[in-house]
């Protein structure tokens, strides 16, 4: 029987693309730089750390200092470094050859910077699949770092898990390492010694030969940024505890990875199932569903049943993110496609750029959302469509589309067409709305319908008015943030009502009710017309793209009476911030985050800092004008709040036969005349 446990520490430092600077800047100086500085002055705790590519670029460009303290570290032989795709993608979500492509890419950063090849992988949010392995395996990649519950799925008990086991796909080898979820949920929330003394426990519940690992993998974030940890791990000097505590062990021997693995053998054949960690399981299903998963959770966990059961209740799956979310599945398809055109090409019409926005629009951060994850930021939705568009404006220098096409993108069942002059593209969804999904301004690099429509979530069920403001803490050390209930906004019903159809461009109402569209044909090949037949006559709404607008005309004939209102849901970089505004006859009138209503309107500007440019709308004739944000309920580390998604402008007019009515957006940069 062994009399020590080898303490494999490792943790992942992300920041997503696109994430404010002042963010990323406030995460260095409470967590990443004070984290490297105390590990620095103990050479013998040896660790393992991961950084994500686009934040290992701005720590070297901002704190190179901070970043050469981790060179010599890691020429020391204090470190060892773990690879990863170069954005932090989801592998198993993304295709073959840029799976090779990212981890690649990385590696040979991780060689150019910090004098290290990686032997071992971090999986972004644990996401596994099998079909990952042989991309890995081709890469150099020896072992990857799972959660335990990937084991404990397959049927295996935690107290097999000290140690690594090994799997193959296409008869490609690689190692898997388990973390360990009591040491996720204690370090750093439960005190120094209490934490020693759990790891140096595991010595007695190991029962084979080999060399038992306690094996810890998780957000460095966790050490300074998460709520109340940057006074608790460093200012109660919690971290300098844990590293003496575990130097002075005699029970503990740290070691890497890679010499672990080198000395001790595999635990044998393991094939695991298509699983992430399981908060992640829970957040990747639908409200209802995911009501009842929790409940059964809660259930088990009450009865003292959930140990033995918790393998069963697996929830759903990463992927899930994008039939949960059509906003999510587009960006996704859209993706998929601009990666088989790049990949279409021949070798030397590929440019490092378009890799470069390629694999940026691979980031998994504004794919999906829970706790974590950046679905219901706008910023980093925006950043994956500056890359996708400019990426889209790239290749159409190489091979040029046709003016007008359609196809199913999403794979709902339902065709687009788009609508381009290589300045401009509105993607129009053939469905009975009409309306526009994606509206590109290649110059600016913007996709104006990147919103976000409102549905229901599981943690409403945590928003109650008793609740708002309060917070849940245990009963010794610190609470971990999927512990906590804090509100950041005030939150009431109405904010979470739901809305009952995709936030676009250009959906229409005539007295009220929905207007039912069919495709019209048309003779000319650089527009689009619909038809609508209601009871009083019928309506025509054409769209036309000229030079840096968007022209929509309505036609309204027969017998056509009352009003017309069409709602145009817009994505302003600058949301409800001080960059945006509205301007009307070269006066500001309020920002984005006000509501606003005019009469008699023909013609208004949204501006926006943070776009660099701006939308006008001329109409004519005149139209009733109204204005407001729409907002979305989120969580996050932080807690619950409020996030504007897009400004709702809503255009009313009444009709009369023959009438015409025509919208012109247009867009432009800022230094042009407006």
């Amino acid at each position: 029987m062994t009399s020590s446990v080898s303490l494999l520490f490792g943790v992942h430092a992300h920041q997503p693309i696109g994430n404010f600077p002042e963010v990323v800047i406030d995460a260095h100086e409470r967590c990443y730089k004070p984290f490297l500085q105390t590990l620095y002055r103990y050479p013998e705790f040896r660790f393992a750390i991961h950084f994500s590519g686009w934040l290992l670029d701005f720590l070297f460009e901002h704190y190179p200092k901070d970043m050469a303290l981790l060179r010599e570290m890691v020429t020391r032989g204090q470190i060892e470094i773990f690879g990863a795709g170069d954005t932090e993608p989801v592998l198993a979500a993304i295709p073959e050859r840029d799976r090779i492509g990212q981890l690649k890419t990385f590696s040979a950063k991780l060689k150019k910077k910090l004098g290290q090849s990686p032997q071992g992988a971090w999986l972004t949010e644990r996401v596994w699949e099998s079909t990952i392995v042989p991309a890995l395996v081709n890469c150099g990649i020896h072992y990857v770092i799972v959660d335990d519950y990937h084991f404990i799925c397959t049927g295996k008990n935690k107290i097999e898990l000290d140690g690594y086991f090994s799997t193959e796909e296409d008869h490609h080898k690689l190692d898997l390492f388990p973390i360990s979820e009591a040491l996720r949920y204690r370090l750093p929330f439960s005190p120094a010694l209490e934490a020693i003394a759990y790891i140096e426990s595991l010595i007695d519940q190991s029962t084979t030969e080999h060399q038992p690992a306690a094996v810890y993998f998780d957000d460095i974030e966790k050490f300074g940024i998460w709520p109340e940890t940057y006074q608790w791990v460093y200012e109660h000097g919690w971290l300098e505890k844990f590293i003496q505590g575990v130097l002075a062990s005699p029970h503990i021997q740290l070691q890497h990875y890679r010499d672990y693995h080198a000395s001790e053998k595999t635990r044998g054949i393991v094939y695991l199932p298509t699983t992430s960690y399981i908060e992640m399981n829970e957040w990747t299903l639908p409200a209802e569903p995911a009501h009842i998963y929790d409940d059964l959770v809660q259930q088990a966990k009450s009865t003292g049943q959930y140990e033995q059961t918790r393998s069963f209740l697996r929830g759903g799956m990463w992927k899930n993110f994008f039939s949960r979310y059509p906003e999510s599945n587009w960006m996704h398809k859209r993706m998929l496609g601009l990666s088989a055109r790049y990949a279409s090409l021949p070798a030397r019409q590929r440019t490092s750029a378009m890799q470069r926005c390629l694999y940026a629009s691979q980031a998994n951060d504004a794919y999906w959302h829970g706790l974590f994850g950046g679905l219901y930021l706008p910023h980093l939705r925006r950043t994956v469509y500056n890359n996708l568009i400019e990426l889209e404006a790239q290749l159409d220098q190489c091979e040029s589309r046709n003016i007008y096409y359609h196809e199913d993108t999403d794979l709902d069942g339902t065709e687009e067409i788009y609508l381009q002059n290589g300045t401009v593209q509105a993607v129009l969804k053939l469905n009975s709305s009409a309306s526009i999904c994606e509206l590109d301004s290649y110059p600016l690099k913007h996709n104006f319908a990147d919103t976000l429509a409102r549905q229901t979530e599981h943690y409403y069920r945590k928003i109650q008015p008793g609740l708002q403001g309060a917070s849940s803490h245990q009963q010794s050390g610190i609470a971990s943030a999927h512990d906590r209930v804090n509100f950041k906004h005030a939150i009431s019903q109405a904010d979470m009502e739901p809305d009952l159809y995709a936030q676009h461009l250009f959906i229409d109402r005539l007295n009220g009710e929905l207007l039912d569209y069919q495709l019209h044909p048309s003779d000319k090949a650089d527009e689009v017309i619909f038809q609508a037949i209601t009871d009083f006559g019928s309506i025509s709404k054409c769209f036309r793209i000229i030079s840096n607008q968007l022209l929509v005309i309505y036609v309204c004939s027969g017998e056509a009476s009352g009003y017309m209102q069409t709602e145009i849901n817009l994505a302003m970089p600058s949301c409800d911030g001080p960059g945006g505004r509205y301007i009307r006859n070269h006066t500001v009138l309020s920002g984005f985050g006000q509501p606003i209503e005019l009469d008699n309107l023909t013609a208004i500007t949204l501006e926006d800092d943070t776009l660099g440019g701006s939308l006008s709308l001329d109409i004519s004739p005149v139209t009733k004008f109204y204005a407001c944000p729409h907002f979305t309920v989120s969580q996050s580390e932080g807690g619950f709040e409020k996030i504007m998604q897009a400004v709702k402008l809503i255009l009313t007019w009444k009709i009369t036969d023959d009438q015409q009515q025509h919208i012109t957006l247009r867009f432009d940069e800022m230094n042009t005349t407006v």
